[in-house]
């Protein structure tokens, strides 16, 4: 477990992003990042559901995260799906016994060098809007003080989803999840465009591209919509290079 100050400061700089103008899409990508620190796993992924309860890939720690989040996706088998289904976690799962519970995507994971997978569910109440998936490279078992300082993280983030002002508002979370849907989508393809341009996995296109906005305290939304539609703008220039 991460020493208690380190872990003081991460939930310091999650409750600070909590503003009205905070990027959503960069906040959840930010939590896997954390979740990484705080359980001591290799990756985590983030899948969000729209609203019609189906669910889609938002945020992950690493490529290969993103990948399998994907695969769940496609096979509609995985631990996030079985956590987001029952509103439980799914705690300490060893892959190479979950062939059975998990045919398709046990083989995957073990064949992407991980060994135990962990999922948690986003929820306030009796909502859960999506989970949140830790994969381990070794047989890394999480502590039941673990577990809650890692619930309590997909805690945080659940409320920086749904807002004070959603919470008891469908018609205003359905509009805020679909925004941030939409909002990956465009991440994603400028992500695309960075990397094929700079010859560079989308790892590290993404981190230029967080970079760049933050050093600009713009969204990394809005920088994204640049690269894609304004290929003589500053920051198409600078993140793609010369025309």
């Amino acid at each position: 477990m991460i020493p208690a100050e380190h872990l003081s400061d991460i939930f310091v700089e999650m409750a600070d992003s909590l503003v009205d103008d905070f990027d959503l899409v960069d906040f959840l990508q930010n939590l896997t990042v954390r979740a990484v620190e705080v359980s001591g796993a290799a990756s985590a992924g983030l899948l969000l559901a729209d609203h019609h309860d189906d669910l889609h890939y938002m945020a992950a720690s690493s490529d290969s995260g993103r990948l399998l989040e994907l695969f769940q996706l496609q096979n509609e088998e995985g631990p996030c799906l079985d956590c987001f289904r029952t509103r439980v976690p799914v705690v300490n799962s060893d892959l190479r016994e979950a062939s059975e519970r998990w045919p398709l995507f046990a083989p995957r994971a073990l064949s992407a060098g991980f060994r135990s997978v962990h999922a948690f569910p986003m929820r306030l109440r009796d909502r859960v809007v999506g989970a949140l998936n830790i994969f381990g490279s070794e047989d890394a078992v999480l502590a039941p003080e673990d577990v809650r300082v890692v619930q309590a993280l997909a805690d945080v983030a659940t409320i920086a989803i749904l807002q004070e002002q959603a919470i008891t508002n469908a018609g205003t979370l359905t509009e805020q999840l679909q925004s941030a849907l939409n909002t990956r989508l465009v991440i994603e393809q400028a992500k695309g465009a960075i990397g094929r341009a700079q010859r560079i996995d989308v790892d590290a296109a993404f981190d230029l591209l967080r970079r760049y906005a933050r050093s600009r305290r713009v969204a990394v939304r809005e920088i994204s919509l640049s690269v894609l539609n304004d290929p003589t703008g500053d920051a198409a220039r600078e993140l793609l290079g010369p025309a």
